[in-house]
């Protein structure tokens, strides 16, 4: 079984279940957990993260429907195998997502299009991106 690493907050808008989905996903995505590779069980998730059973249930249950993770009856769940094209829509969907995410939060800050734009472009021309 793999460790992962995964962190959860209370405050904000983002639903625990979707915070487990999203950091499994992207570890799936950055390539750190490989095809067929075991999953913590949802119990042992559950009692690591302090948090409901029913809570990881449904964290599994949308990787599970994303095509992500299978779970096989008695033996857990275990990452997917995924063609090099369908890992490449996943991660663009994931960025997409993320994005859609932040300008949601923009428009809710009150910020404009060219407001959002000037930060996007501050944060592509940074330190972080130019690590890639």
């Amino acid at each position: 079984m793999v460790c992962i690493d995964i962190i959860i907050t209370n405050s904000g808008d983002v639903p625990i279940y979707q915070q487990i989905a999203d950091q499994i996903k992207a570890a799936i995505l950055r390539g750190e957990l490989g095809a067929d590779q075991p999953l913590p069980s949802i119990r042992v998730l559950a009692k690591e993260l302090k948090i409901s059973v029913i809570t990881t249930k449904r964290a599994y249950e949308e990787l599970e429907k994303d095509g992500l993770i299978y779970t096989m009856q008695g033996k857990g769940s275990f990452v997917a195998k995924h063609d090099e094209g369908g890992l490449a829509d996943s991660k663009r969907q994931l960025v997409e997502e993320k994005l859609r995410e932040a300008m949601d939060t923009a428009r809710a800050m009150g910020l404009t299009k060219t407001e959002l734009n000037k930060i996007f472009k501050s944060v592509l021309e940074g330190d972080r991106w130019n690590r890639f």
